[in-house]
């Protein structure tokens, strides 16, 4: 089995062709390393074998390796038909044969391949076999745990590169299809998303993407639908209303899956 340390210092050496004062790009270096961290807590969580944590490690170290060239491409990290990160990270690794940098042999590269392309769309793909599919719910589960960490704590300009007016997020409304969807238990596909509130309610509709009890467990510890809610002022009467049935709806889904 390779040491998970050299692919850290692969992932340094990488990071070297990019900016790393860029505000966007250190965003994206601590979400990695805490996918790592979140990724390698689920896997111990599942009682996963060593062979299966490493590989749990590796694909979070790598699922976003296709964000740096997005940042510095695009100075966003909205995922569209120009530029998918999933897709380009899918690229430079398997076409491109960085791969090899980060692991030497080829044993595993099939399940790397499928958990990195799955971890950003709306629904993982049919016909994974088990271990494909088990890596597949990890990364995106790891992902989300730690998107609600990002949304807490970064800088709301960061998390709305391009998007963020604070002149106006409080007075917003909620697009009425991004309101129903997320009642209805249905993360919030892209395309719906008009307003930086719709945004907002996005991320924490990610909830209903999880895929494990210990992801649950670990959302309703740290307290991050009320986090989340309370960060933004609603002043809105119509969006505070509603954002307070999101927060009652979303505690109760939490509960039941919990408990």
């Amino acid at each position: 089995m390779t040491n998970f340390v050299d692919a850290e210092e692969s992932f340094k050496n990488y990071l070297k062709g990019y900016d790393l004062e860029d505000g966007n790009i250190k965003l994206k270096i601590k979400h990695t390393y805490e996918v790592v961290n979140k990724s390698e807590y689920i896997a111990k969580g599942l009682n996963l074998d060593e062979e299966n944590t490493y590989l749990a490690k590796l694909i979070a170290l790598l699922h976003d390796i296709g964000r740096f060239k997005q940042v510095e491409k695009t100075n966003n990290f909205i995922d569209n038909k120009d530029f998918d990160h999933a897709n380009y990270g899918v690229k430079i690794l398997f076409e491109d044969n960085l791969i090899r940098n980060f692991i030497s042999f080829n044993k595993y590269d099939d399940i790397i391949k499928k958990a990195i392309y799955n971890h950003n769309k709306y629904k993982i793909e049919e016909g994974l076999n088990k271990e494909e599919l088990l890596h597949s719910k990890i990364i995106r589960d790891a992902d989300k745990l730690d998107n609600f960490r990002v949304k807490k704590e970064e800088n709301l300009i960061n998390i709305f590169p391009n998007k963020y007016n604070p002149k106006t997020i409080n007075y917003e409304e909620i697009s009425p299809k991004v309101y129903n969807d997320f009642i209805e238990h249905k993360c919030i596909k892209s395309e719906d998303r008009n307003t930086q509130i719709d945004f907002w309610i996005s991320f924490i509709a990610f909830i209903y993407d999880l895929n494990f009890d210990i992801s649950f467990e670990y959302i309703k510890d740290n307290r991050y639908i009320d986090i989340l809610i309370d960060r933004i002022e609603y002043k809105n009467e119509d969006t505070k209303e509603k954002m307070e049935n999101i927060r009652k709806c979303a505690k109760e889904y939490l509960n039941d899956k919990v408990n």
